[in-house]
C-alpha cells in the first residue's frame, strides 16, 4: 500500500471512530435536555457516520490500480464518494430544519442545559483534533474525498457552538424559541456547506481543465525543449490523485520515427518529474499540417500564448 492510500486510509477511519464516539455522546445528551438544536447534532453525526464510511469506501477503491476494465484507474471513486456525502448534508439539513419549525410551531422548552453544553464542548475539542490531521492528510495528498469531509467536519465547530448558545439562552435567559431557531440557522449552514464542498467533485466527474496557472506552467516545462514547435490541442483534467494531460505538437516531417520517439521520451520523462503521477499522451504532427480548421481548441498554439504572455 502506498503512502498516500494509507494516509487517506487514516483519515476516513479517524472519521469514522470520531461519528461513533460523538453520536453516543449527542444521543444521550438528545435524551437529556430534549433540545432540537442538539438533535440536530445528532443527526448531522449520524450523517457524518455514513458519509465517513463512503469516504472510506471512496479512497479505498481509488487507490487501487488501473485494470482492464478501468484503464485509466479508479480515481473518479473519490468524487463520487464526496457527491454521496453532499447528498447526506442535504438530507441533514432538510431533517433539522423540519424539525426546528414544527418545534417553533409546537413551544416547548428545553432541559439539562448544563449536561448538553459538556457534551458540545466535548465534540467541539474532539473536532478540532480530527481537523488538525485531516488537513495534514489533504496537503499531503490533495483527496477531494477528505477534503470534503474536513468541510463536512468544520461546519460541526459552528453546529457545536450553535447548540451551546441554543441551551444557554433558552434555559439561562429564559428565550424558548432559541432553540429552533438556532436549529434553522444550523440547516441553512449545511446546506451552504454542501454547496461549497460539492464544486471540487463536480469539478473532477465533469473533467474540467486544470487551473490556469497550472496549465502555464506544464506549457512552460514542455517549451524548455527547443525540438518541440506549435504545441497544441493541449488537454488536461484530474482524476483523484491522478493528472491527465495531452497534446500535439510538430516535429520535422523528415524525422525518423527512431528519432522523434527519443525526442518525446525526453519531453515524458521532463514533464513526468515536475508533475508526479502524470498520465501523459503525445501526439506527433510533421511541420505545416493543421488539424479540423475552425476547432479553436485544437488550433490553440500553446507556444505562442507563453511568448505573448511573457
Amino acid at each position: 500500500m502506498d503512502a498516500r492510500a494509507r494516509l487517506t486510509r487514516s483519515a476516513a477511519f479517524a472519521s469514522i471512530a470520531m461519528a461513533l464516539s460523538l453520536g453516543a455522546l449527542k444521543l444521550w445528551a438528545v435524551w437529556q435536555t430534549a433540545s432540537t438544536a442538539m438533535l440536530g447534532s445528532l443527526a448531522d453525526t449520524a450523517l457524518d457516520f455514513v458519509a465517513s464510511v463512503a469516504t472510506l469506501v471512496g479512497v479505498w477503491v481509488a487507490a487501487r490500480p488501473a485494470d482492464e476494465s478501468h484503464r485509466f484507474g479508479h480515481g473518479k471513486a473519490e468524487a463520487l464518494a464526496a457527491m454521496i456525502q453532499v447528498i447526506l448534508i442535504v438530507l441533514s439539513a432538510g431533517a433539522i430544519a423540519f424539525r426546528a419549525a414544527l418545534r417553533l410551531a409546537e413551544g416547548g422548552r428545553t432541559e439539562a442545559a448544563g449536561q448538553g453544553i459538556a457534551v458540545s464542548v466535548v465534540a467541539i475539542l474532539a473536532t478540532f483534533a480530527l481537523l488538525a490531521w485531516q488537513r495534514y492528510v489533504i496537503r499531503r495528498t490533495g483527496s477531494v474525498a477528505i477534503r470534503t469531509d474536513n468541510v463536512h467536519y468544520k461546519s460541526d465547530l459552528l453546529l457545536n457552538l450553535a447548540v451551546i448558545a441554543a441551551l444557554a439562552i433558552d434555559q439561562y435567559l429564559g428565550f424558548a424559541q432559541a432553540d429552533p431557531l438556532f436549529g434553522l440557522a444550523i440547516a441553512a449552514w449545511l446546506l451552504w456547506g454542501a454547496w461549497r464542498a460539492s464544486a471540487d467533485a463536480v469539478e473532477q466527474l465533469m473533467d474540467r481543465e486544470w487551473p490556469e496557472e497550472k496549465r502555464l506552467r506544464f506549457v512552460e516545462c514542455a517549451a524548455r525543449h527547443p525540438e518541440l514547435s506549435r504545441l497544441h490541442d493541449l488537454r488536461t483534467r484530474t482524476s483523484g490523485n491522478r493528472d491527465f494531460a495531452q497534446f500535439h505538437v510538430d516535429l520535422p516531417a523528415g524525422m525518423t520515427v527512431g528519432a522523434a520517439h527519443a525526442v518525446i521520451e525526453r519531453v515524458e520523462h521532463d514533464l513526468q518529474r515536475e508533475f508526479p503521477g502524470l498520465e501523459l499522451l503525445i501526439h506527433i504532427d510533421p511541420e505545416g499540417h493543421v488539424d479540423e480548421p475552425g476547432n479553436r481548441l485544437v488550433e490553440a498554439d500553446e507556444f505562442r500564448k507563453l511568448e505573448e504572455d511573457s
